[in-house]
């Protein structure tokens, strides 16, 4: 398998900048353009004035060099706001039609390729951020992300499929990336060798994935994501777009044991086809080793390299501060081995640091989540999207405000799930409290509301949807949940003890704010 060279890439640009012109001037709609500008991983913001641009960044990892070009693209243009996606990319946004058309080009410079970054491709690959680090992970998982996320940007101009294709790699029972019900997910064992999972995902009519396949070798992936892409284009709905995810496909095909039987007819016939997809990848340990010098605090997490650490940096809805990610960049360009690992719950990982050089990364990165709770996920929001319904960040902001004022302890409230609609890009379906953007009536007129989700859970054998409660007027959650955070403090427990030991408890809190 080679690698498409970046450079390559440059040949669809002057359409993109037609096209973008174009749709400024008023010469085309919001509709169309969308559709056109997807597949360049660019989107018009809600109300047609400004740009997004998803910058790829395959497994997560974002290295100095990537890095360093992020930062340089903020100082020249301008750049006033970033997001770090559940997806693990990062999101520019406000961008003039010659600002994006330029960052794109100049991206590709730097190695980061935008196309398929939306529309009907195969997206950003995931990986559980601190893969090749971690202490207690099965093994590293991360060259395996970075080989597929190469494999499948040839399949961006192979025949179309119905919709966008996500894929993910864990490196332990956390399920970070969702692997267990994601479009095809590839889930670490350990004896060191891959389960497969596939047909899974959030939004409407959320599955979990089937699991196809036991105890491959994780050096022959490509075989399976070849079958994924068989099978989605074969039985894929290509006339609604409602339906044309992959986790249909277990219902269009009867079940999940007939949806297993179809996939695995797909990899019989992408092996027999001769096609050598057999990677050779060795993971090779982290070389670097410790100075003597030690960090510790809440944001600081021993690697599983003796004298090494890593620092958590968790913007409050993944939205950096501008000055701090360039600070960071200028900083890490003088730390050898060290990058940043975005993280699906919009937190950044900066890994392979010294005890020194990890208190250096703290200084420069000030503004990060204080509590469990700030960590807490939330898309970009109807302020932005075009199809979000509500305002996701906003709403998170209120409450971190609130709860703050409320001086709840730590733990208190878990991390909670926000999706500005039904597309669940905050996972709010699997989340321990989770919100999706909706309508409520109030004297006959819709107002602003939320309906909340309780009970999620992502963790590998674990996994479960929340139970849906209701709606809850906007401006009701952040006192919903102060009171909620008071009643879990009272109990002397933390909310996941709490919840445990009744997990209808919550239902009793919500009901005087809920519709």
């Amino acid at each position: 398998m080679h690698k498409i060279d970046p450079q390559s890439w440059k040949q669809d640009l002057p359409a993109f900048r037609e096209k973008t012109e174009e749709f400024y001037a008023g010469k085309s709609n919001v509709g169309a353009y969308k559709g056109f500008s997807g597949y360049y991983g660019s989107y018009a913001q809600k109300g047609g004035k400004a740009s997004m641009l998803r910058l790829r960044m395959p497994g997560g990892r974002v290295t100095k060099e990537k890095l360093a070009f992020v930062a340089r693209a903020i100082r020249e243009y301008k750049v006033a706001r970033a997001h770090f996606t559940t997806c693990q990319t990062i999101q520019l946004h406000d961008l003039g039609p010659d600002t994006v058309c330029a960052i794109m080009e100049q991206a590709l410079d730097a190695g980061i390729v935008t196309m398929g970054g939306g529309g009907d491709f195969p997206r950003n690959v995931m990986c559980s951020p601190l893969s090749g680090v971690q202490a207690d992970e099965y093994f590293d998982t991360l060259p395996y992300a970075e080989a597929a996320g190469d494999y499948l940007m040839h399949f961006i101009k192979a025949e179309k499929m119905p919709r966008k294709l996500k894929v993910g790699f864990s490196n332990s029972p956390a399920n970070q990336t969702h692997a267990t019900y994601r479009d095809l997910g590839f889930v670490a064992r350990p004896d060191g060798k891959f389960d497969v999972y596939s047909a899974g995902g959030l939004g409407n009519n959320p599955r979990f994935g089937v699991k196809v396949a036991e105890g491959i070798d994780p050096n022959r992936i490509l075989y399976y994501i070849k079958a994924m892409w068989l099978t989605f284009r074969a039985y894929g709905n290509y006339e609604n777009r409602g339906k044309a995810r992959t986790r249909y496909m277990q219902e269009v095909l009867g079940g999940a044991e007939n949806y297993k039987k179809a996939y695995l007819e797909k990899l019989d016939e992408v092996i027999a086809s001769g096609e050598d997809l057999t990677l050779n990848i060795t993971p090779a340990p982290v070389a670097k080793t410790g100075d003597g010098t030690t960090a510790s605090g809440p944001r600081v997490l021993p690697q599983k390299q003796d004298g090494l650490y890593t620092v958590v940096w968790h913007p409050v809805g993944g939205q950096p501060a501008m000055d701090e990610l360039c600070a960071l960049s200028d900083l890490l360009q003088d730390i050898p081995a060290a990058e940043m690992r975005l993280a699906p719950d919009e937190a950044a990982y900066i890994v392979n640091l010294t005890g020194a050089e990890a208190e250096k990364v703290i200084a420069a990165t000030p503004h990060s989540a204080q509590s469990l709770f700030e960590t807490s996920v939330s898309c970009i929001g109807g302020a932005t999207c075009q199809v979000g319904m509500r305002d996701s960040q906003g709403l998170l902001a209120a409450c971190v405000a609130a709860v703050r004022e409320a001086a709840l302890p730590d733990g208190a409230l878990p991390q909670i799930h926000i999706s500005g609609c039904a597309s669940s890009c905050g996972t709010h379906q699997t989340g321990a409290i989770g919100f999706r953007g909706a309508s409520r009536l109030v004297d006959g007129k819709p107002q602003s509301a939320f309906t909340l989700f309780v009970g999620g859970q992502d963790r590998q054998g674990c996994e479960a949807m929340g139970r849906e409660l209701g709606a809850m007027l906007e401006g009701d959650i952040p006192a919903f949940l102060v009171a909620l955070g008071k009643a879990v403090a009272a109990s002397g427990m933390d909310y996941a003890a709490w919840s445990a030991a009744d997990p209808a408890a919550i239902d009793a809190i919500a009901a005087p704010y809920l519709g």
